[in-house]
């Protein structure tokens, strides 16, 4: 065991001899230092292990099911593609090997740098212990250290470098489908959008834009002019994103197919041919994102549709997906050939009918092929979590070479280390509530992951969905950087206005208090590329007290909200536990109120066309107008909300949203600062924004009462 340390509070112990992942930034100092836990190997398999007494706490893991806690659960890291997400499930698209274990005095990160198969047993087997099992010997393991909880994730992030920065236009609203399958359908949600005066930035295209599913093909028949349609919409201020799949079709005359075949771009079975899966063309090779050759080759591509006006990409099936292989469908078939006829008993039926039933993304798959790494031959498996974030490292730098400029980037397999170049969303979810909850308790893991940019899909994309629902998960996705409304082909239309006039007029109330919010969540994405940490922080970060550490339902945003949305049918409300003193504020049509709450347990009305949170004491907000798109947004007159009893202090950060100036401070800020004394109320204000002009508070004060000043900048 050798060990290193990289900072202060960073200090990593390597077994064996690791793969080099790519993950960990910066250098690494040689220390004699000893590890905190004994770490058993035996036969190919390392295993340690935490007593856990009842309150010791575990968080992070990415985005899991479970809760925030992640206690009396058991979890793969393994990337895997599983729309359905039932209780039982262990691993989803993620593998986000970092965690921290508190308890009442002490609390520690670990971070595991393997790529391949690790699981944890939280507390699940023996409810004294949490296990954790790592496929191999070769590993880093970081132990990070820190004075809280939250100076632990921002020291871990030290190590894994800056997060992608979206462009502004990206945190607007995104209607998305898996069946927009013309361009005039697209062209009839935009005029909808704009008929029903809901606000909207993007259009996602999945499957429907591609000829055969071929990856930067376009369909000629169903897009016939994907460059007019791509300008059209952009005039109006909304943007095209389509889909990028792993999977090649395998077709003679199909220029990436050829290219991959005469650049060896492709895996490779055992026997050094080129692997034969299946996805949605069919019968695929996949490119070998490991090879940077290849990084470089299939980034370029992009350049097909950015050509076409195109400044966004989702990238899909990246886990890498597999529908079946050659090897497996033909052991089905001959299963099937020789149970003609047979009188089958029970047993032999189900062996049968798993032949094809559960025929897609077999572990075995990721045995049969073969990845170059550093010059050396890799199974899949070997370092199966890297495939999508070297697919979305090989986009990202193809297209910020290509446009010069941001682009809206996601994927759905991820790893830390990709969050330097995309975001994601929290893959296949359905339209259940379960899963509306769901989306609340992955945002801080993914923060502590390092992604900031990200969001689920809104509404579910499986199952159908209801106007109640939508509405209660718009209310929710109102706060989360990526913003998208997607639904699968097959389920019902969930677009705001698919449930008649009411519903589409309560999502415009909501959508439009969003845009409200955009400065504000566009500023906390910039303050978290610049320091790390969390933007979204469990109560039980901040606070103590068994109260804080049960409330999963609520959230901190930033240093200055807290949002409890409702997650249940039915209700007309929902039960709130405010940890101090806040002020409940309402965005209501044109109207913003703030009511002083005092500290406890109180039950909050929350109506469907509203949209309520919470302002933190000594804490500033700033908000602007509504808009119908991000280009459209007025900042001229900046509206400030604050609830001050001594003194509160907001900076406002902003940029020209499209440009990497940001990455040389190339920023605006807008500090404002209101301090209560017995002189009354005074208002500092330092503005370099070029567009900001004035500014008007709302203050509240300790005894519920409101004044209102306006400052000329």
């Amino acid at each position: 065991m050798n060990t290193f340390r990289m900072t202060k509070h960073v200090v990593g112990f390597t077994f064996g001899e690791p793969v080099e992942t790519g993950i960990l930034m910066g250098a690494k100092e040689k220390v004699s230092l000893k590890l905190p836990l004994e770490i058993a190997q035996k036969d190919g398999h390392s295993r340690f292990s935490f007593p856990l007494t009842e309150r010791d706490r575990v968080y992070g893991l990415g985005p899991n099911l479970g809760g925030i806690n992640k206690r009396g659960r058991k979890y793969e890291s393994y990337c895997t593609d599983d729309p359905l997400h039932h209780e039982d499930k262990t691993t989803l698209y993620g593998a986000h090997n970092f965690f921290i274990l508190e308890d009442d005095d002490v609390a520690r990160g670990y971070f595991i740098d393997f790529p391949s198969r690790i699981r944890y047993d939280v507390g699940f087997t023996s409810q004294s212990q949490f296990t954790v099992d790592i496929f191999g010997e070769n590993f880093t393991l970081l132990v990070i250290d820190g004075e809280n909880l939250k100076s632990i994730v921002k020291n871990f992030h030290e190590v894994i470098g800056k997060p992608y920065m979206p462009p502004k236009w990206g945190l607007g609203y995104a209607q998305s489908r898996w069946g927009y399958k013309t361009a005039e359908d697209v062209r009839r949600v935009r005029e909808a959008f704009e008929r029903h005066d809901l606000p909207l930035d993007s259009i996602y295209l999945d499957l429907d834009y591609m000829e055969d599913f071929k990856d930067f093909s376009v369909s000629e028949e169903r897009f016939p002019k994907l460059q007019e349609l791509s300008q059209e919409l952009q005039e109006t201020g909304v943007h095209l994103v389509p889909i990028i799949d792993a999977g090649v079709k395998i077709e003679e005359g199909y220029d990436i197919y050829e290219e991959g075949i005469a650049g060896d771009h492709f895996v490779k079975n055992v026997k050094g041919e080129p692997y034969v899966a299946a996805v949605w063309p069919g019968k695929v090779h996949f490119p070998d994102f490991l090879q940077e050759k290849t990084q470089t080759w299939f980034g370029e591509k992009y350049k097909a549709l950015t050509d076409l006006g195109i400044d966004g990409f989702w990238n899909d099936m990246n886990e890498p997906a597999i529908f079946y292989d050659e090897t497996s469908l033909q052991e089905g078939v001959e299963a099937a050939i020789k149970a003609q006829g047979e009188n089958l008993g029970v047993y032999a039926f189900f062996n049968l009918r798993d032949k094809f039933q559960s025929i897609g993304n077999k572990d075995e798959y990721y045995q049969r092929f073969f990845h170059e790494f550093h010059g050396k031959t890799y199974s899949n498996e070997e370092l199966h979590n890297l495939y999508g974030f070297y697919m979305t490292k090989s986009a990202s730098e193809g297209l910020r070479k290509i446009l010069g400029k941001r682009f809206v980037l996601i994927s759905r397999a991820s790893s830390i280390g990709m969050h330097r170049y995309s975001g994601i969303w929290t893959g296949d979810n359905s339209s259940w509530w379960s899963h509306l909850s769901l989306n609340l308790r992955m945002l801080p893991a993914l923060n502590m992951s390092g992604f900031y940019y990200v969001g689920a899909d809104t509404g579910g994309f499986g199952g159908n969905a209801y106007g109640e629902l939508l509405l209660r998960w718009l209310q929710l996705s109102a706060f989360t950087p990526l913003l998208r409304n997607h639904s699968a082909l097959g389920c019902a239309q969930q677009e705001p206005y698919a449930f008649g006039t009411e519903v589409a007029e309560k999502a415009r109330e909501i959508l439009r208090d969003r845009y409200r919010l955009i400065p504000y969540l566009y500023s906390e994405t910039l303050k978290a590329w610049k320091e790390g940490g969390l933007m979204f922080t469990p109560l039980a970060f901040e606070f103590w007290g068994e109260e804080a550490q049960h409330a999963e339902d609520q959230m901190l945003l930033g240093e200055e909200l807290m949002i409890s949305p409702v997650t249940q049918a039915n209700a007309g409300g929902r039960y709130v536990y405010l940890p101090e003193a806040m002020a409940e504020v309402t965005f209501k049509e044109d109207q913003v109120t703030l009511t002083l709450e005092k500290e406890g347990v109180r039950y909050m009305s929350y109506a469907l066309d509203e949209l309520k949170f919470h302002l933190r004491r000594n804490r500033l907000l700033p908000y602007v107008p509504p808009a119908s798109s991000t280009r459209d947004l007025e900042v001229s007159t900046l509206h400030v909300l604050g609830y001050v009893e001594t003194e509160g202090e907001y900076e406002l950060l902003d940029d020209d949203g499209i440009s990497y100036g940001y990455e040389d401070e190339k920023m605006y800020s807008t500090r404002i600062r209101v301090t209560r004394g017995e002189d009354g109320v005074k208002v500092d204000v330092k503005n370099t924004h070029p567009h900001i002009k004035r500014i008007l508070l709302t203050i509240l004060d300790g005894e519920n009462h409101i004044m209102e000043k306006e400052v000329l900048v």
